[in-house]
């Protein structure tokens, strides 16, 4: 333990949420003036800067996420992304655990949708009930048939993780439709690089740069077979969707062409783009549509933002989508509480990471014990996303409580209750001062066929109301640079990003996209209420 009494004018007055009265870990103070050894460095640097130093930082910050044209709208008005300058500090020693459980996730909700897909063998042992995959909104019998060419149906997954009061990390959701979020994770890296070049100098930060080359990797290798040298496209539903930054970044980022549906045309069950040179055959398509507006002629048939026949190409093995249709129906709340069982029964393995307590309200007596004690539980709609829905029951109010309540009675399947998890808090900038903040984190992991590999980070976001819970950024919450350090001592310089692969096209960041024609309100509309994860949800 290091002790560090003396503190600059950031931390007058900081205090854990502990010592508050909120048995909430502290990712910076094991007590009072009792700093992590992970984070002693961190904090001296910070103790050094006056309060107007660092708020000249910020001002720089916010010019610079203005300039380059990473914003987001909150309350319809469009302001710079909400990074806050104290970054999130993570030791290798942790991550290694956290990665090992991410990876392990993965690899057992792949082979649930193999199996969900196919055989059925998990439904037909009992492990998880059919009722379960037949009720779930995200189950399609369209993607019966449609077989990866390399057997992988999730290349991106990001899922959510929280500390408890005991200090170890729990899994509250799975993220594998179209998670949300890493463009934030690289672009607050960048900025952190810019605004304090002397952190980076005295700290062995993993980086996180590689993303996209990685992602590429695993796009690339979704191809169909015999293909040799794919063409990958981005599919965004278009300029009015809320992830638009993200799409158009990864696009650039991986030197691939970002197209909407209208680009994209199916002919004898195989996808082209139109191009100003004509028509050229598309291999894989990473796709940031919904299932419901990705193919008119299974789906929604009057979406505007897909491209008709795209599935008839995939069962075809003409082309591949990244992510597979209907993997929603292995990132259901209610799926999530059999993700422990998945991995017992496919991987013949023990849970690395536990999720949080959680209630099946198609129990009977577990619908008793919630409805009775819904005040002091959490309830969360299945199909929910960006913090939509969620009731916290020891802040609501018995209007609230009573709407839930009829609300459950009517369709208990629709909903979960989990005990509250208090989360961990850490010094943000709150007026020019820091204070304890409730956050969580948000792994990524990009799967290739032979190997799960999770970006060293992930995106930490941060309810910014005082003794908030809900981080997400479309309600209000912002977000923390997270930094997984080998050690915390003092070192010559930072860790060098792993070079290029020889011959790959590197491509140079540029200020954001420049906007297009958008076509007609109703695609207007669609771009923007099509997206299950608001960005970063």
């Amino acid at each position: 333990m290091v002790d560090r009494t003396a503190v600059g004018d950031l931390f007058d007055g900081y205090a854990p949420a502990r010592t508050l009265g909120t048995p909430a870990w502290d990712e910076m103070f094991e007590a009072p003036g009792v700093v992590r050894p992970a984070a002693a460095v961190l904090h001296d640097a910070l103790t050094s800067l006056s309060a107007s130093e660092f708020e000249a930082r910020a001002a720089a910050r916010d010019r610079g996420f203005h300039d380059r044209g990473i914003t987001f709208q909150l309350s319809g008005e469009e302001r710079p992304w909400p990074l806050d300058l104290v970054p999130r500090v993570i030791p290798e020693a942790e991550w290694t655990t956290l990665e090992a459980g991410v990876a392990q996730r993965v690899r057992a909700l792949e082979a649930f949708l193999a199996d969900v897909y196919g055989t059925g063998q998990i439904l037909a042992d009992r492990v998880v009930p059919h009722r379960l995959v037949t009720t779930s909104v995200h189950f399609h019998r369209a993607a019966f048939g449609v077989e990866p060419a390399n057997g992988v149906r999730i290349q991106v997954a990001g899922i959510d993780v929280v500390r408890g009061e005991d200090g170890r990390f729990y899994v509250l959701e799975d993220n594998i439709r179209c998670p949300s979020g890493i463009s934030y994770v690289v672009e607050n890296r960048r900025m952190m690089a810019r605004i304090f070049p002397e952190l980076f100098a005295s700290h062995r930060v993993l980086p996180v740069a590689s993303y996209p080359a990685r992602l590429l990797e695993a796009l690339r290798a979704a191809a169909p077979a015999g293909v040799s040298d794919p063409t990958v496209v981005v599919l965004t539903p278009g300029v009015y969707n809320s992830a638009y930054f993200e799409h158009s970044f990864l696009a650039r980022q991986m030197g691939v062409e970002l197209v909407e549906g209208r680009d994209l045309l199916c002919r004898n069950d195989t996808v082209y783009m139109r191009t100003t040179d004509g028509e050229q055959r598309v291999d894989v398509v990473y796709r940031r549509v919904d299932d419901d507006f990705l193919d008119p002629l299974h789906f929604r048939p009057d979406s505007l933002v897909g491209c008709p026949g795209i599935l008839n190409a995939a069962r075809a093995g003409n082309v591949a989508i990244s992510n597979a249709v209907g993997n929603g129906v292995a990132d259901d709340k209610l799926a999530y509480t059999y993700v422990p069982d998945m991995i017992r029964y496919y991987l013949a393995e023990e849970p690395i990471l536990p999720n949080v307590e959680t209630y099946r309200l198609e129990d009977p007596e577990a619908l008793h014990h919630v409805l009775g004690h819904l005040h002091e539980l959490v309830l969360k709609p299945v199909s929910g996303s960006g913090g939509y829905g969620i009731l916290i029951g020891p802040q609501a109010t018995e209007a609230q409580l009573d709407a839930a309540r009829a609300a459950v009675a009517a369709n208990p399947r629709e909903w979960i209750a989990q005990r509250p998890v208090s989360l961990s808090t850490a010094p943000t900038d709150v007026g020019g001062r820091l204070a304890p903040r409730h956050l969580d984190l948000r792994p990524f992991a990009v799967n290739d066929g032979t190997s799960v590999w999770v970006v060293p980070g992930g995106l930490t976001r941060v309810a910014l109301p005082e003794g908030g819970m809900v981080v997400n950024s479309s309600q209000g919450g912002g977000s923390k640079d997270t930094w997984v350090t080998v050690d915390g001592r003092r070192v010559p310089r930072v860790r060098a990003a792993r070079a290029a692969k020889p011959g790959r096209r590197e491509v140079a960041p540029d200020p954001g996209p420049a906007l297009s024609f958008a076509g007609t309100e109703q695609q207007q509309q669609q771009q923007q209420q099509q997206q299950q994860r608001p960005a970063p949800c």
